[in-house]
């Protein structure tokens, strides 16, 4: 294995190119796929694109990302921290929190970990986050109002 071979079947190698933006979106499955293929289209073109992070669920995206996550996330864009140790000395938080949160905010590619004289660094690549959720009625109905604007 090269040094530049991911960790894991997710983990891409270290001189990646991040785009600079990641969007973090609830969307409907099949609103979600036209979008996917539209980025891709786009990408293949040599356009930069957003990585996306979808949720078709708005619970599910209320559950990952809970005010201490968002936190820690905003940190870590600031500037990357030297080991999860110091990231939780820099939030005033309980090392063993801090490192749960950074391993679930990992497996959804929010952030991210390089490996350096045995610290796992973490760090978010993102100038920014965009987060995008979208409400809908059930089913599709059209809604009953009086409002007008």
């Amino acid at each position: 294995m090269s040094k530049n071979s991911p960790n894991h079947a997710h983990e891409p190698p270290e001189d990646v190119d991040y785009p600079s933006t990641l969007r973090i979106t609830s969307k409907p499955f099949e609103e979600h796929k036209e979008s996917v293929l539209d980025r891709a289209d786009r990408w293949e073109q040599g356009e930069e694109v957003p990585h996306v992070v979808n949720f078709q669920d708005a619970t599910r995206l209320q559950r990952l990302l809970t005010p201490r996550r968002l936190e820690l996330v905003r940190s870590l864009m600031d500037a990357p921290a030297e080991s999860m140790r110091d990231l939780a000395e820099r939030l005033d938080r309980d090392v063993r929190q801090v490192h749960d949160d950074l391993q679930i905010l990992n497996e959804y590619r929010i952030v991210h970990f390089r490996e350096e004289d045995g610290a796992k660094k973490p760090f978010v690549p993102y100038n920014t986050v965009r987060i995008e959720v979208e409400l809908g009625l059930s089913g599709g109905e059209e809604p009953e109002s009086t409002a007008s604007a």
